[in-house]
């Protein structure tokens, strides 16, 4: 018989792990765009293909490594798909949904995989509030700004931004695309430390053999005598 489905939602350690993260996550994600920009932007315009432009003052946290200015995307990662805004709300759902599946259908003692998964759906709910509340995304963070690649030379295939040709990394993110790509890399890590258990209910029908074929093959070949054993009190049994 299978584990139910929903006996994660049951067990409160799994759920803190799971919940737990993606509401920490998804509350760190919104704070911040909030906090950047109140703080950092300074005016913004309607262009005539209504997309809204932001104006921005810049934080240097870390002078060209870690700077702060925010923008709106109405794309995704790399600003590829800018316009599909349904596209995306959907293809975000479609994501919730298997998140919730691999949770649900995931061992119950797995609290580092669920973390994992937790981290995922914050990246995607934070994402998904900004395309339906404003339409494109708020992002903020701006690493590696000081760094160019040598001569005319720039990372192939990205569609990179005008004026920013030579950037090593010219593009703003925020803190769900962050919880986005660590959570993909952790899960791929972890894909290669995590080894699949023993399915008891296998072990009880093949009683220990390492496949079914050899559990047949042992209940099939005839005992040898040497494997029988006489029932009977030592005393009554025959001596050689």
């Amino acid at each position: 018989m299978s584990r139910p489905r929903l006996d994660n939602f049951r067990s409160p350690l799994a759920v803190v792990c799971f919940v737990g993260t993606c509401a920490l996550g998804l509350a760190l994600d919104l704070s911040t765009k909030v906090w950047a920009f109140r703080a950092l932007e300074t005016s913004r315009i309607v262009e005539p293909d209504n997309r809204t432009r932001v104006f921005s003052e810049t934080y240097k946290f870390i002078p060209g490594w870690l700077e702060f200015e925010v923008t709106l995307n109405p794309g995704a990662v790399f600003g590829l798909g800018a316009g599909q805004r349904w596209l995306f709300v959907g293809v975000s759902i479609a994501a919730i949904a298997f998140l919730s599946w691999l949770f649900a259908s995931s061992e119950r003692r797995q609290h580092g995989y669920h973390i994992l998964l937790g981290m995922l759906l914050a990246g995607v709910l934070g994402n998904l509030y900004d395309r339906i509340r404003f339409g494109e995304v708020r992002d903020m963070i701006h690493a590696l700004n000081g760094f160019h690649w040598p001569g005319t030379w720039r990372l192939p295939i990205v569609d990179y931004p005008a004026g920013a040709t030579r950037d090593v990394f010219p593009y703003i993110f925020n803190v769900a695309d962050t919880l986005l790509c660590t959570g993909v890399f952790l899960m791929i890590v972890y894909s290669f430390f995590q080894k699949p258990r023993a399915d008891p209910q296998r072990s009880a029908v093949t009683g220990g053999a390492d496949n079914v074929g050899d559990a047949i093959t042992s209940a099939s070949r005839p005992a040898r005598p040497s494997e029988h054993r006489d029932a009977r009190p030592p005393a009554e049994r025959p001596r050689v």
